[in-house]
């Protein structure tokens, strides 16, 4: 059984027809949310950022929500190879240990244990991320604004019903509860590396990322609600709280495709400095490769239930997805793919998560090998349109 199915935008179809696929191709790498999910693709991000690109030269844009942003983050790492095992090793094994009769593990709980996770990981290691010479990373996460901006027992609940409802009329619209805040490296010369994409569909403000904000900003990225506390006032972004980037862009279904934008004006000379509107400069002749988990770019975690914003748009012309076959998917341990209620199904038994995911991460393995097989001999029959 394949494991790998392909999918393309029409202007990447086109590409992919006439000249295949190299690695100096690619210009923009999406890594989305999804939790454990994500860990189907440890090894195709070992080939990908160990192998594949180091073949190339030109810059690529890292783009990064909730466990996205950490892995984008690991990219940058030197050796990337064995940060990413160590990633997917310390990932599977995380563990939060359940009181007798307790059904879950408190918010904060898990917060402090994450954070210090995170501590842990990059200890030493942030300026690698930030002084990449090739790979220019954007962290996106979620402010809540008005009722949204601290969390609170009653507050937090009104304030995101108010949001699902605002975007199930419009998803612009809940723009007024929360704004994605995108934390950016620097670019050559520059404040903050130019966004790979347009920032009209959504209301938008950029940060410089550094080493003040590093962790406050991947740990917010990662802080689902209700699951994580907000993080509160990260250092040189606007003040509030900050939560999971994928409530705002699930899968990262961003406008990468949209043509000859000129970037807004960014205070260039102030490192803590912030914008309010920040338009992307998107290289038309680079390919935005995405690895993925599945076939569907869902835009904001919001609209998981609203299938109509589940198909593709002019958005991902420029796109071609990676993704694991359903069917194939059906062979992994309990016929899914690892996802965040493994931890409430296999409760304080961590050994038998640690068996389930490992197999999970260890059988995908076979996307990397379809992948690599592809790459020598492309086959457009294999190619669907996204």
């Amino acid at each position: 059984m394949r494991a790998l199915r392909i999918y393309a935008g029409p202007t990447a179809r086109a590409s992919l027809a006439a000249q295949g696929l190299q690695p100096e191709h690619v210009g923009t790498i999406p890594g989305a949310a999804g939790g454990p999910k994500g860990l189907i693709l440890g090894p195709m991000d070992r080939f990908l950022f160990g192998d594949w690109l180091l073949r190339s030269s030109q810059p690529v844009d890292l783009v990064g929500a909730s466990i996205g942003a950490w892995r984008m983050a690991t990219a940058c790492l030197h050796e990337p190879v064995a940060a990413f095992e160590r990633l997917e090793h310390d990932y599977i094994h995380q563990h939060y240990e359940l009181a007798p009769g307790q059904k879950r593990v408190s918010a904060d709980q898990v917060s402090e244990t994450f954070g210090r996770n995170l501590l842990a990981f990059y200890g030493g290691r942030v300026p690698e991320v930030l002084n990449h010479p090739r790979y220019r990373l954007h962290i996106v996460t979620s402010r809540g604004r008005h009722l949204l901006g601290t969390e609170h027992k009653l507050r937090t609940p009104l304030g995101y019903l108010g949001a699902f409802l605002t975007n199930t009329v419009q998803r612009k619209a809940m723009g007024a509860w929360l704004e994605r805040v995108v934390f950016s490296t620097g670019g050559a010369g520059q404040a903050m590396a130019p966004l790979p994409f347009d920032t009209r569909d959504y209301r938008t403000r950029r940060v410089l990322l550094d080493d003040a904000n590093f962790n406050p900003a991947l740990q917010a990225s990662c802080s689902i609600p209700f699951v994580l506390r907000a993080i509160q006032d990260i250092p040189g972004a606007p003040p509030g709280a900050y939560w999971d980037g994928g409530i705002t862009d699930y899968h990262l279904h961003l406008n990468y495709a949209a043509p000859g934008l000129a970037q807004s004006a960014i205070n260039s000379g102030a490192t803590s400095a912030y914008s309010t509107r920040a338009s992307g400069i998107n290289d038309a002749k680079k390919l935005v490769l995405y690895p993925h988990f599945q076939k569907s770019v869902v835009p904001g975690w919001l609209d998981k239930g609203l299938k109509w914003r589940h198909r593709s748009s002019p958005f991902l012309d420029t796109m071609v997805l990676l993704a694991p076959d359903p069917e194939w998917v059906k062979t992994l341990p309990n016929s899914k793919l690892p996802d965040r209620t493994d931890f409430t199904h296999y409760g304080n038994d961590l050994d038998a998560r640690v068996k389930a995911w490992t197999r999970a991460t260890r059988a995908s393995q076979q996307l990397v090998d379809e992948f690599i097989a592809w790459l020598d001999k492309p086959d457009m029959n294999l190619v669907h349109p996204l």
